[in-house]
């Protein structure tokens, strides 16, 4: 890079050149001085704050050009300019993230199996399922609010204008809640979450008729599948019963709302996925908890207790406690997933967990299904499926 070819291919690069007594001339000899990487350009043509990048050029070192009229140019770098590594180098980060996000995945799915076991169990004995839910939401309270106070993890920094966007996605959330609860206390667990797997079908309606989004031709015909193989598993089902057919559509549509709410809430926070579900959970629990009192009323809950502790005996408080437990963690790893990854993958991993919940359930509880209900569930899978590869 020779600044006197810089300084010929621009009046403004001239006029900053040092005088010529400052520049060192050419040896008679015809010996070359070494030349420094760096010359003295104009102010106006490269920024003062920014590194100059240099590059490599047939074993000497040049400036990139700076624009059409000069023939080699200084490129600002930023931090990432610096010398491109290896392939091995470049894919170790990569193989990590594949690693974490499979983590995410693999204990996201077996939480999820476990909350649903006892959950089952616990209504079962106990069919309140809003003082369930409320439980659910007062552990995950407790459990970050004790993690906040010992800086296991940093309290979030909130404000006001926080609170206002997560409010209508705890709403959501509070009734996508109480009403799979509902569900599952009325319906087999495999069946509930035959149901919810029509969650997609929910998700193209709401998007399409409320938010305006259109969808490629592909995604409306994978619906098919979804809403036929949900229709004929409802109608197979031997146990079927109207309130947990409801409350499982109902808390399709919720979670729906919840998750467009959260995404939007999410994008440009500072908070991490692991606080915002802490702050939803708070958040829900001062929703839920006035309206599950009015409902079913603590003589209620009393009674009730009393009775599953005489049929169950101590082991019940165990199946109350881990359900309440597992249903905050399983959440939380679900959250922490939806940081990494995009809203289609999530849904992809939401779908595989669908089915080991369907499946462990069934072997479990030894549900009783009809081969054509299990092509119901088998056909609404798979339009699952479908529509996430439609997205793509």
């Amino acid at each position: 890079m020779l600044c006197s070819s810089m300084a010929s291919s621009s009046p403004a690069i001239a006029a900053a050149a040092p005088p010529r007594s400052s520049v060192a001339r050419m040896p008679r000899s015809g010996v070359r001085p070494r030349v420094p990487f760096l010359c003295e350009v104009a102010p106006s043509s490269l920024s003062a704050h920014k590194p100059l990048y240099l590059t490599p050029s047939r074993g000497l070192y040049s400036a990139k050009p700076q624009g059409p009229s000069l023939e080699t140019r200084a490129h600002e770098a930023s931090r990432y300019d610096a010398v491109p590594l290896s392939g091995e180098e470049e894919s170790q980060p990569a193989a990590a993230q594949k690693l974490k996000i499979g983590f995410y995945f693999a204990t996201w799915w077996a939480l999820n199996v476990v909350f649903n076991i006892y959950n089952k169990k616990v209504l079962n004995a106990f069919p309140y399922p809003w003082l369930t839910s409320t439980l659910s939401l007062a552990a995950g309270s407790l459990i970050m609010l004790a993690f906040w106070a010992a800086r296991v993890t940093e309290p979030p920094k909130t404000d006001l204008g926080f609170w206002k966007s997560l409010t209508p996605v705890a709403v959501a959330h509070t009734i996508g809640h109480v009403a799979a609860t509902v569900s599952m206390s009325k319906v087999a667990v495999s069946f509930t979450h035959i149901i919810k797997s029509g969650e997609p079908a929910f998700t193209v309606l709401v998007s399409r008729f409320l938010l305006g989004e259109a969808f490629p031709v592909s995604v409306y015909l994978s619906l098919l599948p979804i809403i036929g193989g949900c229709a004929l598993s409802a109608l197979t089902e031997l146990n079927f019963n109207i309130t947990g057919f409801m409350g499982a559509m109902i808390s399709n549509l919720a979670f729906v709302f919840r998750n467009i709410f959260s995404k939007r809430g999410m994008t440009g926070k500072s908070v991490s996925g692991m606080n915002y579900y802490a702050c939803l959970s708070l958040l829900s629990l001062l929703i839920l908890t006035p309206f599950a009192i009015a409902v079913e009323g603590p003589k209620a809950w009393a009674a009730g207790w009393q009775k599953a502790i005489s049929e169950i005996g101590p082991h019940f408080v165990w199946w109350v406690a881990a359900q309440s437990v597992f249903y905050h963690l399983y959440n939380q790893v679900s959250y922490m997933s939806l940081d990494e990854i995009s809203p289609l993958t999530f849904s992809v991993g939401n779908t595989m967990k669908r089915i080991s919940v369907i499946v462990s359930s069934i072997i479990i509880f030894r549900t009783p299904i009809q081969p054509i209900n299990a092509l119901g569930a088998a056909i609404a899978i798979l339009g699952t499926f479908l529509y996430s590869q439609a997205k793509l």
